[in-house]
């Protein structure tokens, strides 16, 4: 069985190859998993590319700008049974991979995401905004409209199996994707768990998120999807 880490990064020099290193690749071999790590290059203009291939991740450069044009470039380039996602930022905790692993190997999950808020969230790591109001809101608003009881809906770290994706419809470029993913695994009814994580600080590069823009963007599918 392969699992393939897919991680999409624009400008993130200085932190992408941390981020490739934290994968625990010898546990997840040890464990008797074939392993590839896929970074996406969403068109950067730093060294990201570089810095990545050198932690000995494979590079694909995805030219069209998007958090779901970077995702569904990496996904399509991904040969694993199991899929991993998380961010380039470090932001995600990619040394519990095997713990998504697991869940869906021995419990049968077919769609794993992690939780900030069942889990914990480092100082700093969240502006007060997107955790007290803005997060909360947009998930309420989902689970409401799509019957779904996820306790964090824009949580970037997720594991699925390839049965999982090919059930999944994905066709939102940008931020957007974040949420028609966690609405396609809710509806076509995969066996979904949470897992509690841990969410730290960005260790560089710039904040790709816009507050009010991407907020308004969520409520906007969420409202044409549903109605």
């Amino acid at each position: 069985m392969k699992v393939s880490v897919v991680i999409p990064a624009l400008n993130e020099e200085g932190i992408v190859g941390k981020t490739v290193e934290s994968i625990p690749s010898d546990e997840i071999r040890d464990a008797g998993y074939d392993l590839e790590i896929i970074v996406v290059n969403n068109d950067s203009t730093d060294n990201t590319a570089r810095e990545a291939s050198d932690a000995g991740a494979t590079v694909f450069l995805e030219k069209n700008k998007g958090y779901g044009n970077a995702y569904k470039r990496g996904f399509k380039e991904a040969s694993g049974d199991i899929i991993i996602m998380g961010d380039a930022d470090g932001t995600y905790p990619l040394e519990q991979s095997m713990d998504f692993i697991n869940y869906i190997v021995e419990d049968g999950c077919d769609f794993v995401i992690g939780s900030r808020f069942k889990g914990s969230i480092e100082d700093g790591a969240m502006p007060a905004l997107h955790r007290y109001i803005g997060n909360p809101m947009l998930t309420w608003m989902l689970n409401v409209l799509f019957g779904s009881s996820y306790s964090d809906t824009h949580c970037g770290m997720r594991a699925f199996t390839r049965e999982a994706l090919d059930k999944m419809t994905l066709v939102s470029p940008g931020m957007e994707f974040a949420i028609e993913m966690v609405i396609e695994a809710s509806e076509n009814n995969l066996n979904i768990k949470e897992v509690p994580i841990h969410y730290r600080k960005r260790g560089g590069g710039e904040a790709k998120l816009s507050s009010f823009d991407d907020g308004w963007r969520h409520i906007k599918y969420m409202l044409q999807r549903r109605f």
